[in-house]
């Protein structure tokens, strides 16, 4: 799954974003929409995080996703 695909059915896996970054609202996940960028700013903000480690966390819990679904 790429993230389009994970944008497109940011319905279905945001139960899994909260999950993962537990300090970010349900709201804040469901303003976003799915968009990358926001979540990355999202989770810089909450946990102080780089713009460098918040990507990778993103791709890190995009292949869990991934592994998940094959």
């Amino acid at each position: 799954m790429n993230w389009n695909q994970i944008e497109g059915n940011w319905n279905q896996v945001v139960g899994k974003a909260q999950a993962q970054w537990g300090l970010l609202t349900g709201d804040e996940l469901d303003n976003i929409k799915g968009r990358q960028r926001e979540l990355s700013g999202l989770i810089q903000e909450r946990y102080g995080k780089t713009e460098e480690e918040a990507q990778r966390e993103i791709d890190d819990w995009m292949s869990k996703i991934n592994q998940s679904v094959s």
